[in-house]
């Protein structure tokens, strides 16, 4: 691919489902042949979520916080996941983590994440929380043995990573997040549209984050009542080359650069890019992807920028001029207040419900 001189940059994919993401989030409109398949879907979730909080479920002494979201895709949860650990160890508490670990491959669950563990294993996104805040960390399918676990370690709050679809698990709060430049898409339920669940389901949780809305972002109006939310701004922070972890500053770098972002919004990586001033190439990748250095064979001599969560995948095959930039998560303080004080009354009501424990 040849370099470019003018500011706008050229996008390459190598993700299947760009004509899904057309339909959910663009104009395209093809997917309404799929409105049967739907409703069948709607009346099995339905059912499922039915069974499971009626006959399934099962609450842990320890609170539990889950992250997640109603949209198939990425919103931005682990930003918010690992800004959530680092505000209750500063504040005392001792939290660990469950993820389904997706896209790990380990050798027994639960799998307890450690300094050796890598994302072959792992999944990306368990092994850069676990890297950032250094949290135990316990990935499975089965989120219940996950908890159980961690509660063994000594964990006194539990966050479930994109835990909000699986009921089985009981919760004490909810936090639900959207993507503030997709927003919810076309609205409308999987298949025909990217929703897990319907935009009521938003007045359900305790919190909605919206991860970079636009001034005039406004969610959809629910039996006449509007949805709040609170805005999360993701901020980004020193670049790190990542063969040797060192920190560079940006005018170590050309304007023009690849950018490989394997996420759910590949485009919201670019756009930070563009905050600081590069002129970036996208290569926009499937979220979870599993790269080989050929994957990143460009053609080109420009540095190659990816995100945290891709790079714990390509630090063994890192070339000269790959670089990874880091970004967290800020929320207003109204909000770390309500957190907290939500956070007490939970863990109160859980010593009421065993008090042995």
């Amino acid at each position: 691919m040849s370099s470019q001189s003018s500011s706008t940059s050229s996008t390459t994919t190598t993700n299947s489902h760009d004509s899904w993401l057309d339909a959910w989030y663009g104009t395209r409109r093809w997917t309404l042949w799929l409105l049967p398949v739907m409703w069948l879907f709607i009346a099995l979730s339905g059912l499922r979520r039915f069974l499971l909080l009626r006959y399934q479920q099962k609450r842990l002494p320890t609170p539990i916080v889950v992250v997640g979201n109603i949209s198939v895709g990425g919103t931005g949860k682990t930003p918010l996941i690992i800004a959530l650990v680092k505000w209750l160890q500063q504040h005392g508490y001792n939290p660990g983590v469950i993820s389904r670990g997706y896209g790990g491959k380990a050798t027994h669950y639960p799998y307890l994440l450690n300094a050796q563990s890598t994302a072959t294993e792992a999944g990306d996104e368990p092994l850069a929380i676990f890297q950032q805040t250094g949290v135990a960390v316990a990935v499975g399918a089965d989120r219940v043995a996950n908890g159980k676990l961690l509660e063994d370690l000594g964990c006194d709050i539990l966050l479930s990573d994109d835990g909000l679809q699986h009921y089985r698990l009981g919760r004490d709060i909810e936090i639900a997040v959207v993507d503030g430049l997709r927003g919810l898409g076309n609205g409308w339920r999987l298949p025909v549209g990217p929703l897990r669940e319907p935009v009521s389901r938003l007045k359900s949780v305790d919190w909605v984050v919206v991860n970079s809305p636009s001034e005039n972002f406004v969610l959809p109006v629910v039996s006449g009542d509007a949805i709040f939310y609170v805005p999360m701004r993701i901020q980004p922070g020193e670049l790190i080359h990542l063969k040797t972890g060192n920190i560079i500053t940006r005018i170590e770098l050309s304007d023009e650069v690849n950018a490989v972002a394997g996420i759910g919004n590949p485009e919201r990586f670019a756009n930070t890019l563009r905050e600081l001033g590069f002129v970036p190439q996208l290569h926009a990748f499937p979220d979870h992807f599993a790269f080989s250095v050929n994957d990143l064979d460009f053609k080109n001599s420009l540095p190659v920028i990816m995100t945290e969560k891709d790079a714990v995948k390509c630090r063994s095959f890192a070339q000269d001029n790959w670089f990874y930039l880091p970004v967290s998560a800020a929320l207003p303080d109204s909000f770390w207040q309500a957190f907290g004080q939500k956070l007490e009354r939970a863990s109160a009501q859980q010593k009421s419900r065993f008090p042995l424990r």
